[in-house]
């Protein structure tokens, strides 16, 4: 099982702390560009999906080698706030009836199951996608979750776990990179990883 943990002050892979000098936002954007780079759409995504696309990219960077075009990956995600990072500014556009624009670039990512499908897309996973929310970081419900989509004899591994923005500078994220009967995949386990 491979993982990342991010929060607006670290990343850490697989129990190495990434090297940065930024915090909040501004470090998804310092690890986009120093790590990443490519993919001009990262600066108009908003922050659940930049969250997610940092956190998928440095992680599957680990699988040697990478696999894109697959049938056989899930992408499951959970959060608490759904898209409300990007609902808030949405609101913004619509809430002075003097100054009303609706932003079509900012309602794009009024639903939080936009960042599964960027994951998706950007790697080719034609398998199941889901994007859930449940009150607080639950990790017996991530582990029921993928072992959900694994009764599906095409799934042979998921990409699932915590992902949450509240805004731009506020964010949590705990994603691992799981093969089916992966015996660490445990909720005592992704509780600890979640405590780091």
């Amino acid at each position: 099982m491979k993982w990342i943990r991010i929060t607006p002050d670290k990343i850490v892979i697989n129990r190495q702390k990434l090297n940065t000098s930024s915090t909040g936002g501004e470090l998804l954007k310092e690890v986009y560009r120093n790590h990443i780079g490519g993919y001009p759409k990262f600066f108009k995504m908003d922050g659940l999906c930049r969250l997610g696309f940092v956190a998928s990219e440095l992680l599957l960077a680990q699988e040697q080698p990478r696999r894109t075009e697959c049938e056989d990956r899930a992408v499951v995600l959970y959060n608490r706030t759904g898209s409300l990072c990007d609902d808030s500014e949405y609101q913004a556009t619509i809430q002075d009836t003097a100054d009303y624009y609706p932003s079509p670039a900012i309602f794009v990512y009024t639903l939080p199951n936009i960042v599964t499908g960027e994951i998706s897309i950007r790697n080719k996973y034609y398998g199941e996608t889901m994007f859930c929310v449940i009150p607080d970081f639950d990790p017996q419900v991530i582990v029921d979750g993928a072992s959900d989509f694994f009764q599906d004899p095409m799934t042979r591994s998921a990409l699932t776990g915590w992902l949450d923005c509240t805004d731009r500078d506020h964010y949590d994220a705990l994603i691992v990179l799981v093969d089916k009967g992966d015996s660490e995949f445990t909720p005592e386990r992704l509780a600890a990883l979640h405590n780091l």
